[in-house]
Order: structure tokens, then sequence, then C-alpha cells
């Protein structure tokens, strides 16, 4: 399969189907249509089967999708299928909120590795993850194997840090830092601003 040629829009879009068809399966639903899909998560069920045509065929007109094979294939598509460790980098307020965040584990995300240049907290334990100095982020991330990034630092720092990051081998960060990173091709960066978010949402309100 060429990732290239898939839209991000309808990879972004994959994760949700999987959380969806999972809440079909705790509750015991065997068979999915796209219209009870598309009625759930509020888009049309034309959209749904042109997103997973990408990937193959996985249901039958008039029969509808088999919930467990459907969320297999997905988990499959989104290399769900075994853990991943990643690193923090930035153990600030949002940063320690973060390591504290059960959810992370349940969806099969470890935080394995948290580093910060605060001597205070180098050494602190927190959530069963101890902080080490930003200083050794090559020797740690090698070490541990990470492949994926967390990036909590102030504006002024994301950007060498993400420098270091990848190349050391970091090929997707999740950007909490109010920048835009500039990063090598192949390295795949998410960038969340709730400040942006919200500027974004008061345009709907009066």
């Amino acid at each position: 399969m060429d990732k290239e040629i898939i839209p991000e829009v309808v990879v972004a879009r994959l994760p949700v189907y999987a959380q969806k068809l999972n809440q079909f399966l705790q509750e015991g639903r065997a068979i999915v249509s796209s219209n009870e899909l598309a009625e759930q998560l509020g888009i049309t069920a034309s959209q749904i089967r042109k997103d997973l045509s990408y990937f193959g065929g996985f249901g039958k007109q008039g029969s509808g999708y088999d919930v467990i094979t459907l969320l297999e294939n997905l988990r499959e598509i989104l290399n769900l299928t075994h853990p991943w460790k990643v690193v923090l980098v930035g153990v600030g307020h949002l940063g320690s909120a973060l390591l504290s965040y059960q959810g992370f584990a349940r969806k099969g995300f470890e935080i394995a590795l948290a580093l910060d240049n605060n001597p205070e907290l180098i050494g602190k334990v927190i959530s069963g993850v101890e902080v080490r100095p930003v200083e050794q982020l090559e020797e740690w991330v090698k070490a541990e194997g990470v492949r994926l990034a967390i990036i909590t630092v102030p504006a002024s720092e994301a950007q060498s840090v993400a420098d270091r990051l990848t190349e050391v081998g970091i090929r997707a960060i999740l950007n909490y830092a109010p920048v835009t990173l500039k990063c090598p091709d192949g390295v795949h960066v998410s960038d969340i601003d709730p400040v942006l978010i919200l500027q974004k949402m008061t345009f709907y309100l009066e």
C-alpha cells in the first residue's frame, strides 16, 4: 500500500471508526452497516465507504461489516497491533499531566521515557517514569528504541528539541508547543494548540 496517496483527512478518520467499532463490540454487536456508522459519527455512509475503499473491500453490499474483522483490519492499517513506546520531552504542568494519564496505556502507548532540563524534576518519578536530563536525549532514545515523541516544551525550545529527536530516529511527533516545527521529509508532526482551537470555536459564539 502506497501511504503517500492516502489523504491525511482519511487517515485521521480511521481511529474514529476503530473507536466506534470497539464500542459496538463491547455492546455485543457482530454486524454494522455503513449507515449505522454514519449516523453515530455524523458523517455520510458514502464517505465511510470511500475512506475504506482505499484499503480494500471490507463489507458486502446489503449485509454490512463484520465488526471484529473490520476492527482488526483497521488496527493493522494503523499499526496498532503492538504497543508503542513514546518519549516525552518537557515535564512541566502539561507534561506531568500526560505522564499521569492512563488512557495512553489502555490504547497501546507507553510513555517509556521522560526528559526535562529542570534540576528539581530530574530524578523524580512520576507515574512510574523517572525524569531524566534532556542532555541525555540521544542516549536514552536509542536505548529505549523509541520512534514516537511528545513535545511539551516552551516554543523557544521546541525546534531544537525536534531537531535532536529526528536526528536520533524519531519519525512521529505530537507537538503541544505553540510553534510550527520544521522537520525532515518522512517525519510526521501533529500540532495540538488548545488556544488556537478555542479561538476557532469562538467564531461560532455571539
